[in-house]
């Protein structure tokens, strides 16, 4: 049965779409640009990314209460409009001639604050939006679109960066974001603003807000720990996969770009099934089940070597991890905002984003000092095992209510 969440949910859907599609055409842009046009070494590729993820999530501390208390739809399009001006300033300055590693961390922090901002006033704008019991299947749609961007948009980018060059995919990145502010500027209907005393400014206490309300429910604080360990367990070695398969194996673009869209296929699957399995088995036990795949993969990439093999190897390690992916991430998501009072959703998504950046930038670095003392490969193992541990922080089943049995019950019939 597919559930109808109307005309605002399909410009809200449509605005993610177009901006995903363009930040993955231009996946891996900066890598490449700083590799192949800077001929930075692999220290200085993580750096890149770390840095501008850490200041990012520094200079956004402050954005989730300002994003709380103002209309979520203006700030989605102001943020957008930020993001079109700094990536389109990387292929400017190439033109002229004045492309810098400087710029590039630049243009890093602004993008990046600028998204922390943007996701949390959609998440909350959503949570307005789509009715609590339609959020599941709202959030599978997005995990959905994010992974068949993921595989359509590497193939595609490593193609322009074949033919044009790597900075080409980066424009196309930056007018993504300028038709996402048109799409979301197409929505009509209310908004969502959370009141505040005009005679208070900023407080110290508003800053913590969002991890005060994360830490006091267990099942939050769980999902929490384990989503920012993951997420920068897994971050830590992307620059490196970059620096293996582009420096070390010597892949072209073509193939590196393979390497990471076939395997998103498998996140459309998943993400498709998401809902389907909750309604099966309960969402308890398809988050536990999926978690612990998406841990356990991940150790695959020490099996990676140069040409084919080492091509498939990492096809096949990507496509059972992001399949598992695209399971968890929409149930988890919708765990959070059903969790979440309207009225903290800006506050504790950006609190999540902002913590989730912050340990990634920090893993980065760390990783980026591990490849320079051992190798690339040696330190995308060792944070396969360290995934290993990770499942141990999900919630547990007596915290977490399953879906109605009759529900079930009905999904088994269909």
């Amino acid at each position: 049965m597919r559930v109808q969440l109307g005309r605002s949910f399909g410009w809200l859907w449509s605005a993610y779409a177009v901006s995903t599609y363009g930040t993955w055409i231009a996946f891996g842009a900066f890598p490449l640009i700083a590799v192949q046009v800077l001929h930075s070494p692999a220290f200085a590729v993580s750096l890149l990314q770390a840095a501008g993820l850490a200041v990012a999530a520094i200079v956004a501390l402050s954005l989730g209460p300002w994003v709380e208390h103002r209309a979520k739809r203006p700030v989605m399009i102001a943020m957008d409009l930020i993001r079109f001006a700094a990536m389109a300033s990387v292929p400017i300055a190439y033109v002229l001639g004045l492309l810098s590693y400087g710029q590039l961390l630049v243009v890093s922090v602004i993008s990046g604050t600028a998204s922390i901002a943007f996701t949390a006033a959609s998440g909350a704008y959503l949570k307005h939006l789509v009715r609590s019991d339609h959020l599941l299947v709202a959030n599978g749609r997005f995990e959905g679109t994010s992974w068949m961007a993921t595989a359509a948009g590497p193939p595609l980018g490593g193609a322009l960066i074949g033919v044009l060059g790597p900075v080409i995919t980066v424009m196309a990145d930056a007018l993504s974001y300028l038709l996402s502010a048109l799409g979301v500027l197409r929505i009509r209907g209310g908004d969502v603003a959370a009141p505040r005393d005009p005679a208070t400014g900023l407080r110290r206490a508003d800053l913590l807000a969002g991890w005060r309300f994360i830490l006091h429910d267990r099942v939050l604080r769980r999902l929490f720990l384990n989503s920012i360990l993951v997420g920068g367990l897994i971050m830590a070695t992307v620059p490196l996969l970059a620096v293996l398969l582009l420096g070390q194996y010597h892949f072209p673009a073509w193939q590196y770009g393979l390497a990471f869209g076939i395997p998103a296929l498998g996140g459309f699957v998943g993400a498709r099934l998401s809902a389907h399995l909750v309604a099966r088995y309960g969402r308890h036990r398809v988050m536990i089940v999926s978690g612990w795949l998406r841990s356990v993969f991940p150790l695959g990439l020490a099996f990676t070597h140069p040409g084919i093999p080492g091509l498939l190897t990492v096809i096949i390690v990507e496509g059972l991890l992001i399949t598992c992916m695209g399971i968890f991430n929409p149930i988890y998501a919708t765990e959070r905002l059903q969790r979440t009072p309207a009225d903290h959703a800006a506050q504790v998504l950006s609190t999540w984003s902002v913590s989730s950046k912050l340990v990634q930038a920090t893993l980065m670095v760390i990783w980026g000092i591990l490849a320079t003392l051992t190798s690339p490969l040696a330190a995308i193992t060792i944070s396969g095992v360290l995934l290993l541990a990770t499942p141990l922080l999900l919630p547990k089943q007596a915290h977490m209510p399953d879906p109605e049995p009759a529900a079930r019950a009905r999904a088994r019939q269909r």
